[in-house]
């Protein structure tokens, strides 16, 4: 099959003729039909975030079954499906308490010393946050996939395995916004205008989205937001304090930077919360003062959304089919394999929302 494979950080990713196995117990393989093009992809690309080399990047998928290996329950050869990181064994402390998202138990991947799922002639390839989805095929344990509406589109159904899943989990599972509540979103890339949507979705009173690119503001104006500010502007955070009189109950941080981190504490009202989604650099930190302490004020993370996927994407594909969430607005652009070093240059760039690799 033909995958992007990355073997160095800081270098471009090459198309190469990899070989995927033949499915063993509990794992799924997936014809692969979309990818979104996700900015913790280019972490890895970028050497921000270390990972095991050569590997293929992509986690952002969706695909059709084409072969289950024994003991698989959950889905079907013929399976339309939407695959997601965070992957669960189900049987953790993490799992029955809820926190499938949390759940880091080996065995949803093969053991070591077992034939690995993907290799490049007689190298083993890394795969890459349990999926390695820039590949015509997917290789993955049976909980990294939930089979969905076959009348949803791939393309679109595609990033709700990590955008989507990511800003509206943010909402719904994390923030847990109640209607007439005020949100502020600092970021409209694809996670941002997720969490944008969904917050309109939850019935929040005021949805202020706050980006540099006036085109992502834009974009954030058509999906829900009732107010738009430019976070280049020195008074961005005084001007959502204004507008939300006195600061909002939820800031939801969609950057991974500290700046835009700093920004979604400083815009909360007393007893407000602050959740951080984006990957920020390793070894920087966001904090609360001692006053903001004093106030009841919260910050907290939110890994995925803090998903229970299996239950969410299904879900959300409805909240599609009925018109309530608009991922047609979020993806930017589609284009093939051959083009993922472009889609992560524009990724770089910052002027885009979200780009999907298709496959024929």
């Amino acid at each position: 099959m033909k995958a992007a494979v990355l073997f160095e950080a800081k270098t471009p990713l090459r198309i190469e003729d990899v070989t995927v196995d033949k499915p063993q117990a509990h794992e799924v393989l997936i014809r692969t039909v979309a990818c979104g093009v996700c900015r913790s992809d280019l972490h890895f690309v970028d050497g921000a975030y270390p990972h095991p080399l050569p590997g293929i990047p992509g986690h952002e998928a969706a695909g059709v079954v084409e072969a289950v290996g024994e003991e698989v329950r959950t889905v079907k050869v013929g399976d339309h499906v939407v695959t997601c990181l965070s992957a669960f064994c189900g049987h953790c402390e993490f799992c029955v308490t809820g926190h499938m998202s949390l759940c880091i138990d080996p065995g949803v991947k093969r053991a070591k010393g077992a034939k690995p799922r993907l290799m490049l002639g007689d190298q083993p390839i890394a795969q890459m946050l349990n999926l390695s989805a820039y590949a015509e095929m997917m290789l993955v344990h049976e909980h990294a996939c939930v089979a969905i509406d076959p009348e949803m589109p791939l393309d679109r159904a595609a990033i709700l395995g990590c955008a989507v899943t990511t800003g509206a989990g943010a909402i719904f599972n994390t923030a847990k916004v109640v209607p007439g509540e005020t949100v502020c979103v600092v970021g409209c890339g694809g996670v941002g205008l997720a969490a944008v949507n969904a917050a309109r979705i939850a019935g929040a009173g005021k949805v202020i989205a706050v980006d540099p690119v006036a085109e992502k503001r834009a974009l954030a104006m058509k999906l829900g937001a009732t107010h738009a500010i430019d976070s280049t502007s020195g008074t961005a955070a005084d001007e959502v304090v204004e507008l939300s009189r006195g600061g909002v109950h939820h800031a939801i941080e969609a950057v991974g930077r500290s700046q835009s981190a700093a920004t979604a504490v400083k815009v909360l009202r007393r007893g407000g919360t602050a959740t951080i989604l984006g990957m920020m650099p390793l070894g920087e930190s966001v904090g609360l003062s001692a006053l903001e302490l004093l106030a009841d004020k919260k910050v907290q993370g939110a890994l995925m959304g803090r998903n229970h996927f299996p239950v969410d994407i299904p879900r959300l594909v409805d909240f599609y089919q009925r018109g309530l969430l608009d991922l047609d607005t979020i993806i930017a652009d589609r284009m093939p394999l051959e083009r993922i070093n472009d889609a992560f240059d524009e990724l770089r760039r910052g002027d885009t929302t979200r780009s999907v690799i298709t496959f024929g």
